[in-house]
């Protein structure tokens, strides 16, 4: 069932391999592959959790805090090239896999952004990011990310 310390498998620091598509929304097929590291803590007992990426090009922070009463989490990135507060996605974790979806612009166009993360491994956990510009009916995968522990 998830709950308050389905993120607890994120704490402390981390290597992490992004692969992100050159192009979204245009049929691209091109990715580019880069190394970062990440460092995740806790905050309010569990409560809440920040997540600091150190990304060439790219680097920000997620915030993510949990709803006991509805048992869901709501995740906002922040981007160190605006500091802007981007729009929530929303979701729990069924098993080792959490489903997080909400709405936000891509270049301008109302797009649907769903998050995918994949504990099973909790010493290699995945996330992937994926947008609809149907409103859901297809999705294009454009961003991944592996995680290692720092050593």
């Amino acid at each position: 069932m998830s709950g308050v310390h389905d993120f607890d498998f994120l704490h402390g620091g981390w290597i992490v391999s992004h692969r992100r598509l050159r192009h979204r929304g245009v049929n691209c097929r091109d990715w580019d592959d880069i190394e970062g590291s990440a460092e995740t803590r806790p905050l309010l007992g569990g409560l809440c959790n920040v997540e600091e990426h150190t990304i060439p090009g790219a680097s920000g922070v997620a915030f993510r805090s949990f709803d006991p009463a509805a048992r869901v989490w709501s995740i906002v990135w922040v981007s160190a090239s605006d500091g802007l507060i981007q729009p929530p996605v929303v979701g729990r974790f069924t098993a080792d896999l959490g489903h997080f979806e909400g709405e936000d612009q891509d270049s301008g166009k109302p797009v649907r952004v769903r998050f995918l993360w994949d504990r099973s491994d909790p010493a290699a956990p995945t996330w992937a990011q994926s947008f609809s510009y149907d409103g859901g009916a297809t999705w294009e995968l454009n961003w991944t990310m592996q995680f290692r522990r720092q050593a």
